[in-house]
């Protein structure tokens, strides 16, 4: 059966989506402490990532282009859902606090849907649909680049700037 698809092999990854969102789903509605502190650390591992990747696999002039804006998009993207993300501040004791978005999660899962869709037009065969894997990493990673930091600036600005109107008032 070497060089045939198997539709079912697809159900696997989407299957292990829609559980880690179920299990997210329920911890959306809590509110968790939010260490301003630390937001930093996803972006720092991130761009370490991104940076070895492409310091080993250099893309294309092309990719290089295809990444870049992607990682506008990303950023864009990623600033849209941080503003998604519920933060409060403790009045008395100025502790922050964020709670997940409902329109947050369903922006992840449509990316992932998007994501899937392309990769599975390829896969069937559907006539004029060619993915470069190489290229589709580098574009994913410069994407996941841009939403991972801007989303986590976003939140941490206006973390900050919430923690200074407690402290005025």
């Amino acid at each position: 059966m070497q060089g045939q698809h198997n539709p079912l092999f697809n159900l696997i990854p989407i299957a292990i989506v829609l559980l880690v969102l179920a299990l997210r789903m329920r911890r959306l509605t809590r509110e968790r402490p939010l260490k301003v502190e630390w937001l930093w650390v996803v972006p720092a591992l991130y761009i370490v990532i991104a940076g070895v990747t492409f310091w080993n696999l250099p893309p294309s002039p092309m990719t290089w282009v295809a990444a870049f804006a992607a990682l506008l998009a990303g950023a864009a993207l990623g600033w849209q859902r941080g503003r998604m993300m519920h933060i409060a501040v403790n009045p008395e004791t100025h502790e922050i606090s964020q709670k997940g978005s409902l329109a947050a999660m369903a922006f992840i899962l449509v990316l992932v849907l998007i994501r899937t869709g392309a990769r599975n037009a390829e896969s069937l065969g559907i006539p004029g649909v060619h993915f470069d894997v190489m290229a589709m990493t580098d574009v994913l990673i410069a994407f996941a680049l841009g939403m991972l930091t801007m989303q986590r600036v976003e939140m941490f600005l206006r973390a900050r700037r919430l923690l200074e109107e407690a402290r005025a008032a």
